[in-house]
């Protein structure tokens, strides 16, 4: 444990991309399995530990120190884990006699342990804890670590320490099971590399990047491109074996979101649907259903509807008979990546568009629609079908893909581009304010914003970024001198900052008091010269509702 503390303390306080990089490769040479192979689980965020709950901590440290010291510190310090670190009482006794478990024997200890013993055996780790071994331990079980490390950046330092490249690592990661030993053999070379059926498990996807039009356009040629509509959906991957071909024999269907998570049972109306053997990459879109009295999978428009409709179905485990009959789901699929056993990834776009093709044309399924290609041929008119379809029918926008393009995972340089819409801007007024985590851990960095409704500001959204460090401090500074109520973390301030909030669209929603939602809200301008009298009102913001949302 105290191999790992010292790492997750590096990984926090080291601003440095290679330097996070050689402290995971030093600890993955110097850390004996399993401990190294859970340890990158839990820095990928991988894993996830169910019997230790932030209600018990709370529980704990309240019972070892004053509650009001407790909520006090954790107002200033903003993370449960480094509060309850810092703030433990110290007993010296119990340190020198420090037995604490290794990652592994940790992990299975809080996992094993009965609930009602669970408090006194973390207790008991706390007390023999030096407060980075408490935090790391405290981060471990809750998840979340936050040290400044993204799971591709792990494997990149998996691959420096193997000597191996990352798209190889990228291709099987998906395909392994904690605590990765397989994994470590290869790259210690004293295993094969790890094989993996392509058609059971998900693949990385491949990342577009931002187009800048005034730069990009002057050296892409629009011959060498194809050009789709943006949709307002969350991107997919259907991994398809109904064939049977997996190592059980049995025939499966599953669904991925661009993160490798599974969300098949919350979209069984797809995924019982599937035939074949394929993997596909596609938008999630809610169609309508043709027919209300039925839920079948022949009942449904491919009408794409507004993201609302899609986020009602999002992050459940399993589906609701109203949702399956109402929100009927689909894919709209725009490329492949295995056709039957094959990989057809180092092939072209145009390639791969054909036998995507011949595929859904094979498996005829009201649920699977190929995304469509536009005609162009030239950038000003690629752009005036871009601000058509933006403001006539509410596309996010335009993807711009190379014809001779391979599937590379990742974001790799120049094949892919989004040029997405134009924001919507408002000028909304700052209501709350919470502090970061992190490194913004002692910043109010996360700022709720509210728009007229008559004499009232009410809530339309939250936003955390945007913004630059000086501005940060200002903000921070600004929360600090304005407050007019406290609930935690959380500060009321006074109704008068205007903040300029730009946004992708607007859609009903009536979770909020204002009855809108933004996407993807963020700070555009600070507008300390404006009055808060002058900030937008909620028709404002229904006539973009109505200009994006047709």
């Amino acid at each position: 444990m105290k191999r790992f503390a010292a790492l997750l303390e590096t990984l926090i306080l080291t601003p440095s991309r290679n330097a996070k990089i050689d402290a995971m490769v030093s600890y993955f040479s110097e850390t004996p399995d399993p401990d190294r192979g859970y340890a990158l689980a839990a820095i990928t965020r991988d894993l996830t530990l169910k019997n230790l709950k932030a209600s018990g901590l709370r529980a704990l440290i309240t019972g070892r120190v004053d509650p009001d010291l407790f909520a006090m510190s954790y107002d200033y310090v903003g993370d449960m884990a480094e509060t309850i670190a810092l703030i433990w009482p110290d007993d010296a006794n119990q340190q020198a006699a420090n037995t604490l478990p290794g990652v592994a024997d940790f992990i299975a200890e809080i996992e094993n342990c009965p609930k009602h013993d669970i408090d006194d055996l973390v207790a008991q780790w706390l007390d023999q804890a030096s407060a980075n071994e408490r935090w790391a331990m405290i981060k471990l079980a809750t998840g979340g670590l936050r040290v400044g490390v993204s799971a591709r950046l792990a494997k990149t330092a998996l691959a420096q320490y193997g000597g191996q490249e990352l798209d190889e690592i990228e291709k099987i990661w998906h395909g392994l099971d904690m605590p990765y030993s397989a994994l470590f053999a290869w790259l210690d070379g004293h295993g094969d590399k790890p094989q993996i059926n392509a058609n059971q498990t998900f693949h990385p996807m491949m990342l577009s990047n931002p187009l800048d039009a005034e730069r990009d356009f002057e050296r892409l040629e629009p011959a060498a491109y194809d050009a789709e509509w943006k949709w307002d959906g969350i991107r997919v991957q259907l991994v398809i074996d109904t064939a049977g071909n997996g190592d059980d024999n049995s025939a499966t269907a599953r669904m991925f979101s661009r993160t490798g998570d599974d969300i098949s049972a919350a979209f069984p109306d797809v995924t019982t649907s599937l035939r074949g053997q394929a993997v596909l990459d596609g938008e999630l879109l809610i169609g309508q259903p043709a027919n209300a009295d039925s839920a079948a999978a022949d009942t449904i428009t491919r009408d794409p509807q507004p993201f609302n409709h899609l986020q009602q179905r999002l992050n459940r485990k399993q589906a609701a008979k109203t949702h399956l009959r109402d929100l009927p789901a689909f894919v709209r699929v725009y490329d492949m990546l295995f056709d039957g056993d094959t990989d057809i990834r180092t092939l072209p776009l145009t390639a791969r568009r054909d036998r995507l093709a011949r595929f859904l044309k094979r498996h005829d399924n009201p649920r699977l629609d190929l995304s469509e290609t536009l005609d162009f041929d030239s950038w000003p008119a690629l752009a005036a079908l871009r601000q058509k379809g933006t403001d006539s029918f509410g596309h996010e926008g335009l993807m711009i893909k190379e014809r001779d393009s391979s599937y590379v995972a990742g974001r790799p340089k120049g094949p892919w581009f989004k040029w997405k819409r134009d924001p919507r801007v408002i000028d909304t007024v700052m209501m709350y304010a919470q502090r970061g985590h992190g490194r913004r851990s002692s910043f109010y960095s996360d700022f709720t914003f509210g728009i007229w409704k008559g004499n009232e500001i009410v809530p339309v959204g939250k936003a955390y970024s945007g913004f630059t460090d000086d501005e940060l401090r200002a903000l921070d500074k600004w929360v600090r001198a304005h407050t007019t109520n406290r609930f935690g973390p959380v500060r009321e301030v006074e109704k008068s900052l205007v903040v300029e909030l730009a946004f992708d669209s607007a859609h009903d929603s009536p979770r909020h008091k204002s009855g809108v939602a933004l996407r993807f809200p963020r700070i555009n301008r600070i507008r300390w010269d404006k009055p808060a009298g002058e900030a937008d009102t909620l028709d404002t913001i229904r006539s973009l509702f109505d200009r994006v949302s047709d």
